[in-house]
């Protein structure tokens, strides 16, 4: 039991400087980590509710509709109604919304890559697969590819 508290330990540590790194190359994007996040479900999750946004999000509804009233008027997301229940509406991302999250992600893999190329490679292969054990535990890998631009 100590071994795996003292991983979890190192896993924690090195999980927060990271974190910490990744949110200096978003700042480029011009948005807040929360504005950020929720923008990155829309995108990858696809047209949804703000119910399942808050719930992805793990936010309350109104909390969620602020920052989606956000992202609106930065041009980022639209509202449509639901094609099954006009009364329903659903937040997609715009073309604008989409170039934004996709570039400031592309910059966070090229950020980690740089950080790799450190790592010669056994080391690489080493971690390869500890990424592989965990995304078995935590399921990493759930993330599709973007849905569809509506506007394309």
């Amino acid at each position: 039991m100590a071994d795996l508290l003292e991983t979890a330990e190192r896993l924690h540590a090195i999980a927060i400087h990271l974190l910490r790194r990744l949110r200096k190359v978003d700042e480029a994007t011009g948005l807040s980590g929360p504005r950020l996040s929720a923008l990155s479900v829309v995108v990858f999750a696809g047209p949804v509710t703000i119910t399942e946004l808050a719930a992805a999000e793990q936010v309350k509804p109104p909390t969620m509709t602020r920052l989606v009233q956000g992202l609106e008027a930065d041009g980022l997301v639209k509202r449509r109604a639901d094609a099954a229940d006009g009364r329903v509406s659903r937040i997609e991302a715009t073309t604008r919304g989409r170039k934004i999250l996709l570039d400031g992600r592309a910059r966070r893999v090229a950020m980690l890559a740089g950080l790799l190329e450190a790592l010669d490679g056994p080391a690489r292969d080493e971690l390869r697969h500890a990424l592989a054990g965990l995304e078995a535990v935590i399921g990493g890998r759930r993330q599709r590819p973007p849905a569809p631009d509506p506007d394309a």
